[in-house]
């Protein structure tokens, strides 16, 4: 991506090549109650996953400043898998890693697109607007 955008915009050459080293400052961080949220599904024994549209090479610069992360079972990611949300292969895909059958699992996301794309794949989709609205869901779907 580098390269390329450097090779289309040589002008900007220099704000191109920092953005690499400093891509992890571009990320504001958990979404406020979302840490809570998961070390209560965690407590419930809820198995929790997650599909991440990262590339491989940002996955990889962030995921150790997430630990968050620990709690989750599997992580099926963009950049390693070469499919992305809401593409129905990355769903096929999460489900069989996963070992989830149609509607076995939730997907909670910020973005309809990728709700829809999930349900379409035999998940049962949230879109995420708040820490609470999601807690109210998860509890009006025995989840907490």
């Amino acid at each position: 991506m580098i390269a390329e955008l450097t090779a289309r915009f040589p002008h900007y050459a220099d704000l191109i090549a920092a953005y690499w080293p400093r891509w992890l400052e571009t990320i504001p961080g958990p979404m406020p109650g979302m840490l809570d949220l998961v070390a209560d599904l965690d407590a419930a024994q809820v198995p929790q996953f997650a599909i991440t549209n990262f590339g491989a090479e940002f996955w990889a610069m962030f995921r150790p400043t997430a630990p968050v992360f620990d709690r989750f079972r599997d992580i099926v990611v963009s950049g390693v898998e070469k499919l992305t949300k809401p593409g129905p292969e990355i769903y096929a895909l999460a489900l069989a890693r996963f070992g989830l059958g149609a509607h076995e699992g939730v997907f909670i996301d910020d973005r309809a697109d990728n709700i829809v794309g999930a349900d379409a794949a035999g998940l049962v989709g949230h879109i995420f607007v708040d820490a609470a609205d999601t807690r109210a869901w998860l509890y009006g779907h025995h989840l907490l």
